[in-house]
């Protein structure tokens, strides 16, 4: 696959390498008020099996998963790309070796950032397997910012499928049981070059894989926040409920700010939500004043790296208030040994949420 080439800028995709590809016919775009709406007819082609070029790099790596993190990400074996053009043709999108890419200094996501983000976690099992976590909520989650970004997307089918891939491609890169996961990076991109203010003439999908080693060596530890008066990330009526490029957050009642725009509608917020009203909490979603916060018992948040992280302390208005001497609490501990457990393999999956790799 073979993007305009534009003097100045990086080297291009490595040639495809044919392995398993998911093909796509025509998309039907329909006009919004200056965005994209994407109705995208499929044919995939069956997952090939283990005699494929996969075998070529079985052996495993020869690193340390101590090591690895977000501060260095691992360079893989392969990633996933596919490519949309404003005519509403996707091409055959395929697994190609893992390396840089080649962007026109016009391109609309350097200049607009008009792009999608997406995250995600593979987790080995003892039996080798590999499990993924509730994939189709992320790509319906894709399909959704992509809507508001003015871009086509991929159908969620196409996203699961094309994970799949990724993944299986990479398994050797995959951390053994309770030594990390592979974090999966799906991209949406308008890569195609345009300086006005409208919608990139050509977009990407890609996908690539990096290896992450355990979030929490030594455990669940607190974080520590400061409110901020005057700077916001999010504002109502903007983009704070999409995964743009250009964003980057004992009474047996759990409270959370609704998602009104300015929340992420997340994976692991819904799964946190659903495992603690299967335990018998009373989850409220309404707006939280910070006054509520300072005086709850217990204050978590939650996202796809770290799973559910305990708050230690909040700093307002130049007053810090710490929650327990530990930052731990009872609640924030068992909802996350429930949920990490069900994305690890550990425990039984009773709500259909993981997917199983061979």
């Amino acid at each position: 696959m073979n993007m305009v080439s534009t003097p100045g800028l990086a080297t291009a995709f490595p040639t495809p390498i044919a392995i398993t590809t998911l093909r796509t016919s025509k998309a039907t775009l329909h006009p919004r008020p200056s965005c994209f709406k994407s109705l995208i007819t499929t044919s995939l082609r069956a997952l090939q099996s283990h005699a494929s070029p996969f075998s070529q790099v079985s052996e495993l790596p020869d690193i340390s998963w101590d090591n690895v993190g977000f501060n260095n990400p691992m360079t893989t074996d392969y990633m996933f790309t596919m490519k949309c053009s404003e005519d509403g043709y996707f091409s055959d999108g395929g697994l190609q070796r893992f390396g840089k890419i080649e962007l026109n200094p016009a391109a609309c996501v350097l200049n607009y950032g008009q792009g999608v983000i997406e995250e995600l976690k593979a987790y080995k099992k003892l039996d080798n397997s590999i499990v993924l976590f509730r994939p189709e909520e992320n790509g319906l989650r894709m399909r959704m910012g992509a809507e508001r970004m003015c871009m086509p997307a991929p159908t969620v089918e196409q996203f699961m499928e094309a994970v799949k891939l990724t993944v299986l491609a990479n398994r050797r890169w995959v951390p053994p049981p309770n030594k990390g996961f592979l974090h999966i990076k799906p991209v949406l991109m308008g890569n195609g070059p345009v300086l006005s203010v409208k919608p990139a003439p050509e977009f990407t999908f890609l996908i690539f894989a990096t290896s992450m080693g355990n979030n929490f060596k030594e455990g669940l530890q607190p974080i520590n926040l400061v409110v901020e008066n005057k700077i916001h990330r999010a504002v109502p009526g903007g983009a704070g409920s999409v995964n743009a490029i250009g964003n980057y957050a004992p009474d047996k009642i759990i409270s959370t700010p609704a998602l009104e725009g300015t929340v992420l509608p997340g994976v692991t917020r819904k799964s946190i939500i659903e495992i603690a009203q299967s335990q018998g909490y009373q989850v409220e979603e309404r707006p939280v004043l910070i006054e509520e916060m300072l005086e709850a018992d217990e204050v978590f948040c939650t996202g796809n790296a770290v799973c559910l992280s305990p708050i230690g302390s909040i700093t307002y208005m130049g007053k810090r208030v710490s929650y327990q001497e530990t930052g731990l609490g009872g609640v924030s501990e068992q909802l996350y040994q429930a949920l990490s457990n069900i994305q690890m393999g550990l425990a039984e999956d009773n709500r259909g949420w993981t997917v199983t790799l061979k």
